[in-house]
Formats: structure tokens, sequence, C-alpha cells
């Protein structure tokens, strides 16, 4: 088995797999114009996400959720360099960049629409 995807349901999923795909490097791969609108975005691995809007369930408050119980990551070269982007870009920092006992470098955000992200730069990668 490998992960296939991780769905998400968020109140913009064409804005944000727009948002996504300038600003953080995934390419949307399936853009569904009839409700539930939804997107798959994928990275260069083939990893993806998908966004919806589906009102069978309400929404999460992202706005009030702690990052650190929901986000996604993404892994950067240059943190300082991609977080000042990422602001510029419409993304809101939640704190300011900390190094972890190993030596990562964590930043956490949330996007235009709330949705929680992080950037990691790992000392060492994971995999």
């Amino acid at each position: 088995m490998k992960l296939e995807h991780v769905a998400i349901n968020v109140p913009d999923p064409h804005a944000l797999a727009q948002w996504f795909a300038t600003h953080l490097g995934m390419r949307i791969v399936v853009s569904q114009e009839n409700p539930p609108y939804m997107h798959f975005v994928a990275d260069e691995n083939g990893s993806m996400l998908e966004l919806y809007n589906n009102p069978v369930a309400p929404l999460p408050d992202y706005a009030n959720m702690h990052p650190i119980n929901l986000h996604i990551a993404f892994a950067s070269d240059a943190i300082e360099e991609d977080r000042a982007r990422l602001l510029d870009a419409g993304a809101v920092a939640v704190g300011e960049i900390t190094t972890s006992p190993a030596g990562d470098k964590l930043a956490f955000f949330r996007t235009p629409w709330q949705v929680p992200f992080q950037l990691v730069q790992r000392r060492n990668p994971l995999v």
C-alpha cells in the first residue's frame, strides 16, 4: 500500500488549489467546476491533497484551530526566504521560525483561507 491522498473540506477549493500551485510548487491534476468542486493537487513525487467543499459536513473552524492539531507540511531548503515569500503571497504567520531539538527549522502559517500549513527544513531528511 501507499498513501494515495489526504482530503480536506475547505471554503474555496479552486482558489486554494491555485494558491498551492502558484506558491507551494503543487500542480493541479483534477479541477471540478461543479459541487463539491473537487480539486486534486500533487507534488513532484505524486503525493496528493484533495481539496473540496462539501456542505454535508460543517467546515472545520480553521481560523481557531491550532496548527499543532492539523497542518499540511511542505519541505523547504530555504525556510527564511520561503517564509518571506509566502507572507508576501497572503499567508499569515503563526509564530516565528523555531528550531527543534533535532535541529529542524519549523514555521507555521495559515493560507489566505485560514487552512493551517507548515514549512519544515530538516537538518537530516526523514526519507
